[in-house]
């Protein structure tokens, strides 16, 4: 099917191309409003729609889905145009894939749907002993995905009949060790070279500029001067810790909470004991246990007539070998540190007893309790800080929990004013000054957050000053946010800007300069190759820059190498200028088999990944796909890229 891609030159390239630039690029905002309209329709496969409110739903699931795999990562990042855009890339190819499916008559047989149940380890994980399914927790992992058992198999039957559609496709790419070679070769080339570069700071003491200069390049590049769009804010924040700071704690309630937990503050009685330990497992045959049970009661009876000698006693006899050589000591333990019968029995002696014989899982036990260590409960004085913090604390949270309704329906329906609400539940107006639209990466506080920042450059709280709705942005954590000033991006007065002006000028000026000079020294040099005076030599490739511009690397990796050593001349645009001699192809370190095994492997699956993608550009043609949105400019300059 796809002959003429194989025998096409630039399929390599491509392949390049997708090592190169990532399927999916993440950087810009934009805000869609062509498609404002939740029912209005984004895009069209076979004539079915995909609706903005699809759009939307599909996009939230997949930042969710990242945010808990990659929980650092920039939430800007994950709202972009661009991202958005992936998002419904993704939602076309799968209604598209789904389609084709239906149309090629591809279908899962309910015995490929019964080994794939069989086999998947979130439904393998709910067999019994005997191999049976658990239907009551299998009915419980359909639900936790808001299914039934019935649509939970219908989605696989499903997904098995789509993932037909590229699986043979795919599984029949065979690339050859040589193939692979090819392309890594020219990826992974090295190339030895020698540069000398001239500075645009180097030349800013040789350029004059004058104030017609100055407002000529104002004119010129008023865009470069234009301010962010930002905006003056009144905001209430509600939260535990607000409310804690203003409760009053009566000193009886301090009192009472310290001795409804004096048991807790003190800690548990502990208890010192040391015991003999006659081994008898549970599966002991009757006779045998009956045995080890007399040679117990012989040691019992032993020790009661000579309670000193329990020490010399166990060291002899106990079959604990742990505590036998410390004389059956088992040290101070709480309750729950010991098997249940043994601890009931120490927990029941007065200090010095000896027990009966006491039988657990582990055989027979004489235990001598030798030490009691009661709690030492702390004074009132000593635990009133942390007393009044739980208290407050406690408090406070059945306070929000109570006045988050209030909060959140007041400054909906008082919403030209935060002071009503603030006066009701005695909230302070906090104010913050010079927000933008987007959070500032690794500041803090509540006027950061990205969900804060939508809600107030919304229209309602941009161009009809009302609160914004209350934003949860932690749990037990509620802001309403009102903006007071709104100041559009606009271009600065020239006075205002003219020390930057005056910068920005002289650094054009300075790299003009430094690109002249840089330019003769390239056409006297190629005149005469001999003369060239360029620095030390460095062996750069795409994955080795050695510290030289990205620039100066492409360019040496652009020269023809049937005509080496070539000079070149590039342009660093506000850094100056470099000449590169690219002296020689250095060829990369030979592999070993393994690493030879698994380049072929990624060669391998690159190819089946541009074959997929010619095959769904075949299938959007075959079943006429339309995309309504407009695709983001930087996605569209990434794939005007020519590697």
């Amino acid at each position: 099917m796809f002959d003429s891609i194989r025998n096409n030159s630039k399929i390599w390239m491509g392949l390049l191309f997708l090592l190169v630039i990532p399927s999916f690029v993440l950087f810009g905002l934009d805000s869609y409003s062509r498609f404002e309209d939740k029912g209005a329709v984004v895009a069209r496969v076979d004539g079915q729609k995909i609706t903005k409110t699809e759009w939307d739903s599909a996009h939230q699931a997949e930042v969710d889905r990242i945010r808990v795999s990659m929980p650092n990562l920039d939430p800007k990042l994950l709202d972009s145009a661009e991202a958005r855009y992936a998002t419904l890339d993704r939602m076309v190819n799968e209604r598209l894939i789904a389609i084709a499916s239906e149309k090629q008559l591809l279908v899962t047989s309910d015995q490929r749907l019964a080994r794939y149940l069989q086999q998947d380890p979130s439904i393998a994980g709910l067999r019994g002993a005997d191999g049976k399914l658990d239907m009551e927790r299998y009915r419980q992992l359909a639900a936790s995905q808001g299914m039934t058992p019935e649509m939970l198999e219908a989605r696989v039957r499903r997904d098995l009949s789509n993932q037909q559609v590229l699986a043979g496709l795919q599984g029949s790419v065979f690339a050859t060790q040589r193939q692979a070679d090819m392309a890594l070769d020219a990826y992974l080339q090295r190339r030895e070279i020698q540069v000398q570069r001239w500075v645009s700071a180097e030349f800013a003491a040789k350029v004059q500029v004058t104030n017609a200069d100055l407002e000529r390049y104002y004119q010129e590049q008023s865009e470069r001067f234009r301010s962010v769009e930002n905006v003056d804010l009144e905001f209430l924040v509600l939260d535990v810790a607000a409310l804690q700071a203003k409760i009053e704690l009566p000193e009886q309630d301090l009192k009472t909470y310290y001795e409804q937990n004096l048991e807790r503050l003190g800690g548990q009685e502990q208890r010192r004991a040391s015991h003999i330990l006659v081994n008898a497992a549970k599966d002991l045959p009757a006779a045998d246990k009956q045995k080890a049970r007399a040679k117990a009661e012989s040691l019992l009876a032993a020790v009661r007539k000579a309670p000193k000698t329990f020490a010399e006693v166990a060291r002899k006899n106990s079959d604990d070998t742990g505590s036998a050589s410390r004389g059956g000591d088992l040290d101070f333990f709480a309750r729950g540190a010991m098997v249940k019968p043994f601890e009931d029995a120490a927990f029941a002696l007065q200090k010095g007893d000896i027990s009966d014989i006491v039988e657990s899982d582990f055989g027979f036990h004489i235990i001598q309790l030798t030490d009691v260590k009661l709690p030492q409960a702390p004074s009132f004085e000593s635990m009133r800080p942390q007393l009044e913090a739980d208290l407050r604390k406690q408090q406070a949270q059945r306070q929000f929990a109570e006045l988050a309704e209030t909060f959140s329906n007041s400054v909906y329906e008082q919403s030209d004013s935060l002071s009503p609400v603030a006066e009701r539940l005695k909230l302070t107006v906090q104010k913050a000054q010079g927000l933008t639209r987007t959070a500032t990466p690794g500041a803090q506080g509540v006027m950061n957050n990205p969900k804060v920042l939508q809600a107030v450059f919304s229209e309602d709280a941009l161009v009809k000053r009302r609160n914004t709705a209350a934003v949860e942005v932690a749990p037990n954590t509620l802001v309403s946010a009102r903006v007071v000033n709104h100041r559009p991006a606009a271009v600065r007065p020239f006075d205002e800007v003219k020390a930057d002006v005056r910068q920005l000028l002289i650094q054009s000026k300075s790299a003009e300069l430094a690109k002249a000079e840089g330019q003769a020294r390239l056409a006297a040099w190629k005149g005469e190759p001999a003369q060239a005076n360029l620095g030390s030599a460095v062996t750069v490739s795409r994955e080795q820059a050695q510290e030289q511009p990205q620039a100066v690397v492409q360019a040496a990796l652009r020269a023809d190498p049937a005509k080496l050593p070539a000079l070149t001349g590039v342009d660093l645009g506000a850094q100056g200028y470099a000449v590169v001699r690219v002296n020689k192809i250095v060829p990369r370190p030979e592999m070993t088999a393994q690493q030879a095994d698994q380049s072929r492997q990624q060669f391998a699956r690159l190819w089946g990944q541009a074959e997929s993608q010619a095959y769904l550009a075949s299938l959007k043609s075959q079943f006429k796909v339309e995309i309504l949105a407009e695709k983001p400019q930087k996605m569209m300059a990434s794939a005007a890229v020519k590697p």
